[in-house]
């Protein structure tokens, strides 16, 4: 038998269309719902995965809500302006995870913690996701690896500096 033209570029079709699907399937659902059971194993709360969307959604009805109401000039402003955070503090706790589309975000507020990403550049990497900020300026807070070990170590003294009293 012999295989046409049409059966074999219909053969591909499929091929890459399967190929497109399964790579989609696996950003969308499968890669960010085992990320979120690697986190839960690790003692993290969050909230549950969203598709494409995670916590955006919700992020913004809390925002919109909050902006509805008025304000007095005594009043405390960390509800308004940053709504979602703090119920997902009083939720989970100082330590917790939340969704930017499929990429979970995880909120460290344990000075201990922060002191042990900070020190360990190398295992915890700086996402790089608004590339136009490069363009608009770079310093200590962009940097990565030795680059950024570098600048700290340049910056250091003065950061380290005695304050005359």
């Amino acid at each position: 038998m012999e295989i046409s033209i049409a059966s074999a570029t219909l053969s591909i079709a499929i091929a890459v269309v399967s190929w497109w699907a399964w790579r989609t399937l696996n950003w969308v659902w499968f890669k960010p719902k085992m990320l979120e059971s690697y986190l839960r194993r690790q003692g993290l709360s969050g909230s549950p995965y969203t598709p494409l969307v995670g916590d955006l959604k919700r992020n913004f009805s809390l925002l919109k809500e909050a902006r509805s109401k008025p304000i007095k000039l005594t009043d405390d402003i960390t509800p308004r302006v940053v709504p979602y955070p703090l119920k997902m503090l009083k939720t989970h706790g100082r330590t917790y995870f939340t969704w930017l589309g499929p990429i979970p975000t995880i909120t460290i507020m344990d000075p201990e913690q922060i002191k042990e990403v900070f020190n360990k550049v190398y295992d915890f990497q700086k996402t790089h996701t608004f590339p136009l900020a490069r363009l608009i300026g770079t310093g200590l807070a962009s940097y990565d690896c030795d680059k950024w070990a570098k600048h700290r170590r340049i910056i250091n003294p003065i950061v380290k500096a005695e304050k005359p009293d």
